[in-house]
């Protein structure tokens, strides 16, 4: 199954085709998408939206793109964007959100705590989040997201230390071992673009924990 279209997109495929949300959903689902991916949800506020992404789908019509694809049989991920202009009640009002939509329509695999990096963006005078913030962050999404399975450490842009320890802080999941990583260097990323498979058991064996890779939709393909 094809996993990609984030929300944001889908949205915009309904606006210039005229089409329902799940008209467009159900076009891509007979097309081969078999899930998709979380980005997009920035902070589920439109108050921080209208700062930080005033083009993008509002709060509702992301949250509304996830649930009817849950309805449909597809599942998703979650992801958000934090340490920019919202507070830390906008952090928690996220959460529940997609708690709630979690309990209504079950479908989020995963959720990804993503930190803000500001180099090369119109708000690069606001500092990078700290390793505390990002692991209080991981750990306190563990706790209210119990209706989600995963929490992902993005290592890409925590950094493989703090994606390592964060495994202690209630993350289960590092992503994977990527290609050739873009979009977040050209944002002030530090991290490596890519690492190996073998590169990244060895990593989360040093955590004490056993790695295992999956797939998409988080079949079990081997344990290590």
């Amino acid at each position: 199954d094809v996993y990609k279209r984030q929300g944001v997109e889908i949205v915009y495929f309904a606006q210039i085709s005229g089409l329902p949300v799940e008209e467009v959903l159900r076009e891509f689902q007979a097309a081969g998408l078999g899930s998709i991916p979380g980005g997009g949800a920035e902070i589920l506020s439109d108050e921080i939206r209208s700062v930080l992404c005033p083009k993008k789908a509002t709060s509702d019509q992301w949250l509304e793109v996830h649930r009817i694809a849950h309805q449909l049989g597809m599942p998703s991920n979650c992801t958000m964007l934090y340490g920019h202009i919202e507070k830390i009640e906008d952090r928690i009002d996220h959460m529940i959100k997609l708690r709630d939509l979690q309990d209504e329509a079950p479908g989020f695999q995963s959720f990804i705590p993503l930190p803000f990096l500001p180099e090369n963006t119109q708000l690069s005078d606001i500092p990078r989040t700290g390793s505390i913030d990002d692991l209080k962050t991981i750990a306190i999404s563990r706790l209210m997201l119990d209706n989600i399975d995963h929490i992902k450490a993005f290592w890409i842009m925590q950094g493989i230390p703090i994606a390592q320890v964060a495994l202690h802080f209630g993350a289960d999941d590092m992503d994977g071992t990527i290609v050739e990583e873009r979009i977040m260097h050209a944002a002030g990323a530090q991290t490596s673009k890519g690492i190996s498979k073998q590169q990244m058991i060895k990593l989360i064996k040093e955590t004490g924990y056993i790695p295992t890779e999956r797939d998409t939709v988080y079949n079990i393909v081997k344990t290590y």
